[in-house]
């Protein structure tokens, strides 16, 4: 995500009369243009993240009216004393010349801030007209975490995020935001153009379990899966490796444990088993029996 500088106002980080007035619906004390540097900032936008994860357009839009006077601290450290600045207008800017991973128009979350022109904040100021601090992201939770792919919700079906089915990228969408609670400048933001830290409230060690157990379901599946195309490649030589893996790709558990079963019996008539020992000879066995009781 980009620091950007309006170069439009009447001198770099000096706010019009307009802006001004945005700013004092904020502040407890009247400000002047003088008191206050402002800058603008992308915070987040439509396009497939690096975690397979993004927000769709309406969910934008939904942050753009939450993250009014929201402020800005340092990598998502809660705290006071990191309050920096704050957001005082958003607008979701559309660029339908380009085209998401996802394959919609891009567009994004563009945000206004400002924060006192105090002694404290004058290396900060310094570092962001030099392009230093320029990447931030996002805190904030949503009711719905949906497949790109099926639209279960929440890491409920058996699709990996970052796969492709039937030439189409797999990916988490969120949808409905509930709640902003801070942008934070960051080092690296989750986001490639952006930066989102997704936030689940008091849910976040229990969703973390689920997570966990989903992800060693889809390795098992993934596992079983391969299997079964082993043991039906073994058993039928004529069968089309590719498309049976396709195939078994749309399989769940009970199918998948049912051809495994199948396709292991005919393997194994195919090429049944080799005995490690040899048998003793017959003659071996009748002189032994002399000296058995």
């Amino acid at each position: 995500m980009e620091v950007r500088k309006e170069r439009s106002e009447t001198a770099a980080g000096l706010p019009g009369q307009q802006e001004l007035e945005a700013i004092n619906r904020l502040a407890r004390t009247p400000l002047t243009a003088e008191q206050v540097y402002t800058f603008s900032l992308r915070l987040c936008d439509n396009e497939v993240d690096r975690d397979f994860e993004r927000f769709d357009g309406a969910a934008l839009e939904r942050l753009g009216e939450l993250f009014l006077g929201k402020s800005g601290i340092f990598d998502h450290q809660w705290s006071a004393r990191g309050q920096t600045a704050r957001i005082y207008r958003t607008e979701v800017v559309r660029e339908p010349s380009m085209t998401t991973a996802a394959g919609d128009a891009y567009c994004w979350l563009k945000g206004w801030a400002y924060l006192l022109r105090a002694e404290k904040n004058a290396d900060l100021i310094a570092e962001i007209e030099g392009g230093i601090k320029k990447e931030v992201s996002v805190g904030c939770s949503v009711r719905h975490s949906v497949c790109s792919i099926c639209g279960a919700e929440g890491g409920g079906c058996q699709h990996v995020k970052g796969q492709v089915y039937d030439g189409k990228l797999c990916f988490t969408e969120l949808r409905e935001p509930a709640d902003a609670y801070e942008w934070s400048f960051v080092a690296v933001p989750a986001q490639r153009s952006a930066g989102v830290l997704k936030r689940f409230g008091q849910e976040d060690r229990q969703l973390a379990r689920l997570r966990e157990e989903a992800a060693l379901g889809r390795k098992y599946l993934a596992e079983l899966r391969r299997e079964v195309v082993r043991l039906a490649m073994l058993a039928d030589d004529c069968l089309d490796g590719g498309v049976f893996a396709r195939a078994a790709e749309r399989m769940e558990e009970p199918e998948l444990l049912a051809m495994k079963d199948a396709y292991g019996v005919q393997a194994a008539k195919r090429f049944p088993a080799m005995p490690q020992l040899r048998p003793r000879s017959v003659e071996k066995r009748e002189d032994a029996g002399a000296f058995q009781v």
